[in-house]
């Protein structure tokens, strides 16, 4: 009997070698699943008194051939490389809406510009005078078209999001499933291979959307953490997770993912604190690079409306009225906060903003205490300003923004503002005819007949700004309309050295001096009352410039045929204004900053890209299954099972031949 068992024992050893081989063989291509293995072991032996004669051999378990520490490793690389492709992918998005070319928007603030070249050729010629104003419309439609885009994708990442947030929370329901499963059959002392693989691939399923990390339990669930603490998973209960608007800043259309326990509240998740995944990928785009292309866009639009709208009110139309806005540009930009602060950025009064010192960012105002004391923080690299009173009427100017607060907030509160993210979406051309565009100098000069020196005028434009330090005139109303003095303003020159000039009120008899001695350099502007003039050359003693208000009646019509205010317009494309960038040249640096950043995400992705590859390749070389090796075992245990057969057989003989000797 003995003989019998022996056979009986390795037949069915065997035999579960062979169905183990097989189901190897099937599941080669099954995603998750590890390579199993029969460990066997010896029967303990019958002892007798020539020894201990063997009984055979036995299954004592299905092993498992699996790396813990490969497999997280495998799993936390994939986030990783999750997060880094699809960010990298949106980026590619992005980096198109800003194309170069004779379509682009930066070809169409160049053609804008270019184009009051011919009104001041002929500044009459209405024909000039639309082909601007269309160029302006042309420029402002670009400008929301890319915003338009900007918005789709926003839209789409949003959406997406949203998939992820509802396929992550079917992925935590399923690993709380199998935890159920595997704590209910762990108890009988045999590890549950299967449903450990596929515990293990829902949970990488689950880091292609959010990184984990992983704690086991004594009765052989895993807990599963994100964002650092917060469980998802705990043994057969799951959590859930949400996209919503930040609930810190409420209105400003700041993505985030919350946590949703069971029977609690929401946890807002910074981005920041999900490591890797494709939604930390999507949140990253969303809320930093969409928001700098936006500020990108919006600081374009939002300096040159406003530049622009400022030189137009300095100039006259052809019907000798000031000068209306150009662009729509919002007036204000109010602050997001859960909190009780009231704050707001001015945007309607020129001297409370300076376009040339935007800074493509979103800000964010701590309350530091004691209040209303506290911090401005330029988010973009994270520049912080120092401020005692938040609350001070005056305002606080910071990368020529102007932040105001009527109502402090508390100690810790925090106050958003994104002063570009809408410019881009709202500008709109406001002039429509071609007569109401201010290509004409409000003020007129003549160089006086007797003068002797070499004086030239090189330059006369209304600048709107006040007088320079030290330079004291009677009032003149309104400093950004031209001088008021009936007759205008003489300077009178003194040769030197130094060349000085008095400033005398042409409008009374005679002029009265109203500045004296003043230091003349050539080439250098003279600014008085909202209006520049800039000479050249050198004066004699007695030589003189008449700037007088160009509707005085005594200079008749000549302000239709003058284009100073439309060549001080044309000039704002040198001006230094985004980033040491001119006005021009700003859409070239906008696309290199987005280009860079598309860039440098590519080389991310495809880095991340190479070591998850390798790590899964070195987790699938522990628990993958090789069919040369499995077809190895598979002849192995098949030739074994066919001795176990055979010696069953021999057994039977020697049985049967044993009965029919004793039978007779």
């Amino acid at each position: 009997m003995s003989l019998l068992n022996v056979g009986a024992r390795a037949l069915l050893a065997n035999q579960v070698a062979l169905q183990t081989t097989g189901h190897n063989i099937a599941n080669v291509s099954t995603a998750g699943y590890s390579r199993q293995n029969v460990a066997m072991e010896t029967v303990q032996g019958q002892f007798t008194g020539s020894g201990y004669i063997g009984n055979g051999v036995q299954v004592a378990t299905i092993l498992r051939n699996h790396s813990e520490l490969l497999t997280r490793q495998a799993a936390a690389a994939q986030a990783v490389q999750a997060g880094d492709t699809v960010r990298a992918e949106r980026l590619g998005q992005l980096q198109d809406v800003f194309q170069g070319g004779t379509s682009g928007l930066g070809a169409a603030i160049t053609d804008m510009l270019n184009s009051l070249a011919d009104v001041v050729s002929s500044p009459t010629d209405i024909t000039a005078r639309t082909v601007t104003l269309t160029r302006m419309n042309e420029m402002a439609a670009r400008m929301r078209s890319s915003a338009e885009q900007l918005h789709e994708i926003a839209y789409s990442v949003n959406e997406q999001l949203q998939n992820d947030a509802t396929r992550i929370n079917s992925l935590a329901k399923s690993i709380a499933d199998v935890n159920e499963q595997i704590a209910r059959v762990k108890g009988n002392g045999q590890s549950p291979n299967d449903l450990l693989d596929k515990r293990d691939q829902l949970i990488r399923e689950l880091n292609q959307f959010i990184q984990t990390t992983q704690i086991p339990a004594d009765d052989g669930t895993v807990g599963v953490f994100i964002g650092g603490s917060q469980a998802l998973v705990l043994g057969d209960k799951a959590s859930e997770v949400l996209v919503a608007e930040s609930q810190q800043f409420p209105g400003s259309q700041l993505t985030q993912l919350f946590f949703k326990p069971a029977g609690g509240a929401p946890v807002e998740l910074n981005e920041g604190m999900l490591g890797g995944g494709e939604v930390a990928g999507l949140l990253r785009f969303a809320n930093q690079d969409l928001a700098e292309g936006r500020n990108l866009l919006g600081r374009m639009a939002l300096a040159i409306g406003t530049t622009l709208n400022h030189q137009q009110t300095l100039g006259l139309t052809l019907e000798g009225q000031p000068g209306k806005p150009l662009f729509s540009t919002p007036a204000s930009v109010v602050g997001h906060t859960s909190g009780t602060a009231v704050g707001s950025i001015d945007l309607s009064d020129s001297t409370q903003f300076s376009p040339t010192e935007f800074a493509a960012s979103d800000y964010e105002v701590r309350f530091t205490g004691p209040a209303p004391a506290g911090q401005i923080i330029r988010l973009s690299d994270g520049k912080t300003t120092a401020v005692a009173d938040l609350t001070d009427p005056a305002g606080t100017m910071v990368d020529g923004l102007t932040f105001k607060f009527t109502t402090a907030g508390a100690v810790n509160e925090r106050v958003l503002f994104k002063p570009f993210a809408s410019a881009a979406a709202n500008i709109q051309s406001l002039v429509y005819s071609p007569r109401d565009l201010a290509a004409a100098n409000p003020i007129n000069a003549a160089m006086g007949t007797s003068n002797a020196g070499t004086l030239q005028l090189a330059e006369l434009k209304a600048t709107g700004q006040p007088n320079p330090p030290g330079l004291v005139l009677p009032p003149n109303g309104d400093t950004a309309t031209p001088p008021t003095y009936p007759g205008g303003i003489q300077l009178a020159f003194t040769a030197g050295p130094p060349a000085t000039y008095d400033v005398y009120n042409r409008g009374t008899t005679p002029p009265t001096a109203v500045a004296t001695g003043q230091t003349f350099t050539p080439g250098v502007p003279i600014q008085i009352n909202g209006w520049s003039i800039t000479l050249q050359g050198t004066p004699k003693d007695g030589d003189t410039v008449n700037v007088g208000n160009a509707l005085d009646p005594q200079y008749g019509d000549i302000y239709t045929r003058n284009a100073g205010n439309a060549s001080a317009l044309m000039a704002l494309r040198d001006v230094k204004m985004f980033d040491e960038s001119s006005l021009a040249d700003g859409y070239a640096g906008l696309m290199a900053q987005v280009g860079t950043r598309t860039q440098s995400a590519q080389y991310a992705a495809k880095l991340s890209g190479s070591i998850a590859s390798n790590l899964e390749a070195s987790r699938t070389a522990v628990s993958g299954v090789n069919l040369d090796e499995e077809a190895a075992r598979l002849i192995q245990y098949q030739q074994a099972y066919q001795a176990s057969a055979k010696m069953l057989q021999i057994a039977q003989n020697i049985f049967d031949n044993l009965i029919q000797t004793m039978g007779r």
